[in-house]
């Protein structure tokens, strides 16, 4: 469909001042809108809706210069281009000439990409390699895989380039399996295969079982090599099992951490009504929780005082441990787990969970939220590399291995230099969908301009416990504070954690675009101190961030 002009309704003029944004209905576009914007001093339009879940970007934070961040997840764009700047986002702004004329304003666009509010990469890439001699081969089909391609193609590499995933399934919204029990891979899915045959990106079922790093090549246990110049390694985190007598050898007794695994919970759970028991207190055991108290009768098991004390401290989790019982959710906290007994109806399948103390939880099924772990077992017996005592790669500021040349690696197997606030430096592994693929983006701009600086970006989480969770920022050199304002236990809070005067991370609910907000303030510098916090806790009194 070609471009046409649209008449921008109540509009008269564009006098946007520098930060300012509106969000504008078109005529003769059925719900159709677009968002001015003020980006640099040149007022614009752009789509209105976040690219990844749809938030209303009118809701986000933009700066003078033009950053535009949603408000719900942290994904960020250039607003003068639409393009995507920080993920989650996949798919770029579409962006459309302005007019001012005879007291009116119009833009001009395809009526397609008003009401999609999106714009497909622009890859620059062909079969042929574009005459590049790089080839480049990564590891592992999730999050951190699918911005390390998706940037490397929009960047401008058009060498070739291979995925090898042992997942059995295009990259998903692996967000929404503890969340939602979401099972079917098409309706997860963020990429068609067209997408990829689109972009000349090869992409292999296999499973990694050995590098070789003198050589350069990659093997898999399928018997396939292949040869590449740089390589990047994304293979997540392998869920964590419970060494106890019962666990390794009874039925119904699941991790979640793929759409495989989620299909085997679901077909446990059938209709409703079944006594699950989840291991573990943190985010996938709570979301889990959130996900099956409906019909089902659920208990949580966690060693913490209170649920997430060691991310949100006491006064928090406490708080959404009374908001998430509220579902209907039991909790037995500060509890060790002894064992898992058989069902006396089928011996082969779990029937109950006993507890240290004596406690003896009847169970239809169980769920293990207890960590994961690198997923890096491939790498354990390699003559070259070395891996960290918890099995994951180290790598400096862009993500590259060290002692490696051409080799990244991202995601849960890395441990890499955090330097946003209270980091300064310190090497830490973070493991969440969002920072994989951040990282994966890291490392397409260094690979393709390998003399600019890796921009570090703020580790941005959400969470489904009852209501929609947001954080910002790392607590890799610790924490001293926590400044609450609201109660958590109402869906509706705000937590600034502090290390002596500076605010290292934020959690909050209810409170959008709070985090948003906070994370560009991190990013810039500018977070208001811990004092300041103290006598005006709301962030968005600060400003546009520059």
């Amino acid at each position: 469909m070609a471009a046409q002009e649209y008449k921008l309704k109540g509009v008269k003029s564009l006098d946007l001042g520098p930060g300012a944004k509106e969000e504008v209905e078109v005529e003769g576009i059925e719900n159709g809108k677009v968002l001015l914007v003020n980006a640099a001093g040149t007022v614009q339009a752009v789509g209105s809706k976040c690219t990844h879940y749809g938030a209303p970007l009118v809701k986000g934070v933009l700066t003078k210069s033009g950053r535009l961040t949603c408000p719900w997840h942290g994904a960020c764009f250039n607003s003068k281009t639409g393009d995507v700047e920080d993920a989650p986002a996949l798919d770029a702004l579409p962006t459309f000439k302005v007019t001012e004329r005879d007291g009116s304003v119009y833009i001009t666009g395809e009526e397609s990409a008003i009401k999609s509010s999106r714009r497909a990469p622009n890859f620059k890439c062909n079969a042929a390699g574009d005459g590049q001699e790089e080839k480049i081969v990564v590891v592992g089909g999730g999050s951190g895989g699918l911005g390390a391609i998706e940037g490397l193609r929009e960047k401008g590499f058009g060498g070739p380039l291979t995925v090898i995933s042992n997942e059995g399934y295009l990259p998903i919204d692996r967000t929404k399996l503890s969340k939602a029990l979401m099972t079917d891979t098409d309706k997860l899915a963020w990429r068609n295969k067209d997408w990829f045959t689109q972009g000349s990106i090869e992409w292999v079922d296999g499973e990694v079982d050995g590098i070789d790093f003198s050589e350069r090549s990659v093997s898999t246990k399928e018997g396939k090599k292949f040869a590449y110049t740089k390589l990047v390694l994304a293979t997540g985190g392998q869920p964590k099992l419970l060494p106890l007598q019962g666990f390794k050898v009874l039925g119904n007794i699941f991790t979640l951490r793929s759409a495989h695994d989620t299909k085997k919970i679901t077909g446990a759970i059938g209709e409703k009504g079944k006594k699950i028991v989840i291991i573990g207190s943190s985010f996938i055991g709570m979301e889990a929780a959130v996900a099956t108290a409906a019909d089902n009768d659920v208990t949580v098991i966690g060693m913490e005082k209170v649920p997430l004390e060691r991310v949100l401290g006491e006064q928090v989790g406490a708080g959404l441990q009374k908001l998430v019982e509220g579902k209907g959710v039991k909790f037995y906290m500060g509890a060790g787990v002894d064992k898992a007994e058989p069902s006396n109806s089928d011996p082969s399948n779990v029937g109950a969970v006993l507890l240290k103390d004596g406690t003896r939880l009847e169970a239809d099924l169980v769920i293990l939220g207890v960590g994961v772990s690198p997923a890096t077992e491939f790498l354990r017996n390699n003559s070259i590399v070395r891996l960290e005592e918890d099995g994951s790669l180290k790598t400096d500021e862009n993500f590259n291995v060290v002692g490696l040349k051409d080799v990244y690696a991202i995601g849960d197997i890395s441990t890499y230099p955090y330097h946003g606030p209270g980091g300064e430096g310190k090497f830490t592994r973070i493991e969440h969908w969002n920072v994989a693929q951040n990282a994966g983006r890291a490392v397409a701009n260094h690979i393709v301009n390998p003399s600019i600086k890796t921009e570090q970006f703020i580790p941005v989480f959400w969470s489904a416990l009852g209501a929609q969770m947001r954080y910002c920022g790392n607590t890799v050199g610790g924490w001293d504070d926590v400044i609450v304002d609201g109660n958590p236990a109402d869906a509706s809070f705000v937590a600034y954690y502090t290390k002596g005067e500076e605010v290292v991370a934020m959690a909050s609910m209810g409170r959008d675009p709070a985090m948003t907000q906070s994370a560009l303030l991190m990013r810039t510098g500018a977070m208001p101190k811990k004092s300041e916090l103290k006598s005006n806790p709301d962030v968005m009194a600060v400003g546009v961030p520059a």
